[in-house]
């Protein structure tokens, strides 16, 4: 069977993402991808590569495993699956292992019938754009290659070493944690972490209570894990637990709710975990990098402790950029991608609870103690559909309101005015110390938008 390629982009900004089954998660192009990489890596290494693969609990993973081995073989890489292992679980094991790349198979927090690539290198950090666009111009300029099935599956001999070297890699920065008498809830979202993120927890003789960590193939974030928090907040409240740690179905992100039943977002563990690194002088740049939706309260909030914010774009690849361009040691985003790139260039969901546990415990308060000093602004959030995405700066009218919103807000607040990178839409976001206000100042700048650019 040849496999039916059109000639598109295939990775967007996280890697390779959509439905399984279909391109460009269909068996044949995955083959091709397979195939294509293995000759992308031979080129650089002048040797066959040797590849590490790891996936979620998605019923299409090890499908999806076994063509891109497949493809990867057909032209010499040697291959192994870590099986069922979280996204920073593969980055950990492709550069403590000397794997020459790593690949996860994982559609992170979307529903199963989706499904993913990612590519990692040997330092545990996502493949180059250089790398991606040459993988599509192989699959490109060959679009006609057989596929090969291989027999059997893909199992490793080593698929418990690489989980046990993994949640040693995690606990080896928390040499001193003890969490005996802790009284925890795990919602691992039916996915990745369902097998590993109880034993990392116990190790620290937490009582470990677990919800959602029994995955079908098709349960993985339905109704649960970071995105749909309602389940966890009520086995916090009814056991009476310190904290509720919620996953995605790849593990890489993670949200709380604390001993009261309240949601703590990606900010507010942001928020923490810079005092925590300061005060063991580990934050020597004097920076935290997050993006430009974090709230304008978490930037006053850590002017107040001396530390500056760095903003960036919307998506973890730009704040691990910005994290290597000013050497920083935090960042992350208010979804719960936490990433610290002295320790790891990818968020780890895991890595991030256990150090705000560690911050509970060296400090002696509970979660929602330690989120106190940090006030959200109210913010308001209006969409307008647009004919064309003309750059705002070019616009007089716009320009020109844009300036009186950010002249009544004086410092005590901030306006982003971006387009929506799906769809044709302009989107006007406010924070202030007044709802009313900024709801009134939003929907000025929203018509002056609408008569300009309306569709």
């Amino acid at each position: 069977m040849k496999p039916e390629i059109t000639k598109t982009k295939l990775f967007g900004t996280d890697g390779i993402r959509g439905e399984a089954g279909r391109f460009p998660l269909d068996e044949s192009t995955v083959y091709a991808i397979g195939a294509a990489a293995s000759k992308q890596f031979l080129t650089a290494l002048s040797r066959s590569p040797n590849f590490i693969t790891g996936r979620d609990t998605r019923e299409s993973g090890e499908w999806i495993e076994r063509a891109f081995h497949a493809g990867a073989k057909s032209v010499g890489a040697v291959c192994e699956s870590a099986g069922v292992i979280t996204t920073p679980g593969v980055a950990f094991v492709t550069k403590h292992f000397s794997f020459d790349g790593g690949i996860v198979i994982s559609a992170s927090h979307n529903p199963y019938h989706d499904n993913g690539l990612k590519i990692f290198t040997p330092s545990g950090k996502k493949a180059s754009g250089d790398i991606e666009r040459a993988i599509e111009a192989e699959i490109f300029a060959h679009p006609g290659s057989e596929i090969r099935p291989i027999s059997g599956d893909v199992s490793s001999a080593r698929e418990h070493d690489f989980c046990e070297a993994y949640l040693d890699g995690i606990a080896s920065h928390f040499p001193n944690l003890n969490l005996s008498g802790m009284r925890i809830v795990l919602d691992c979202a039916n996915g990745a972490a369902s097998t590993i993120a109880p034993d990392l927890f116990e190790h620290f003789g937490a009582d470990v209570t677990v919800i959602n960590c029994s995955p079908d193939g098709r349960n993985i974030n339905e109704n649960c894990g970071s995105l749909y928090l309602d389940s966890l907040r009520d086995k916090v409240t009814e056991i009476g637990a310190a904290i509720g740690i919620a996953f995605d179905g790849d593990a890489d992100r993670v949200l709380f709710v604390n001993e009261l039943g309240e949601n703590v977002d990606g900010d507010q563990t942001l928020w923490i975990l810079a005092r925590l690194l300061k005060d063991h002088g580990e934050l020597k740049s004097g920076v935290v990098v997050a993006t430009v939706m974090s709230n304008f309260g978490f930037e006053e909030a850590l002017q107040s402790r001396g530390i500056n914010l760095i903003r960036a774009n919307v998506g973890d690849k730009y704040v691990l950029e910005e994290l290597l361009r000013s050497d920083g040691e935090l960042g992350g985003e208010q979804s719960g991608h936490i990433i610290f790139p002295k320790r790891s260039f990818v968020g780890d969901g895991m890595m991030t609870a256990t150090a705000v546990l560690e911050a509970m415990v060296e400090r002696g308060k509970s979660l929602s103690e330690l989120t106190e000093g940090f006030k959200r602004y109210p913010q308001i959030l209006v969409n307008v559909k647009v004919r064309e995405k003309q750059p705002f700066e070019e616009n007089a009218a716009i320009t020109t309101a844009s300036q009186a919103v950010e002249g009544k807000l004086n410092g005590s607040g901030r306006l982003l005015l971006r387009y929506s990178g799906t769809e044709n839409l302009a989107r006007v976001m406010i924070e202030g110390k007044d709802q009313a206000e900024i709801d009134e100042l939003a929907e000025q700048l929203a018509g002056v938008i609408r008569d300009s650019l309306g569709a």
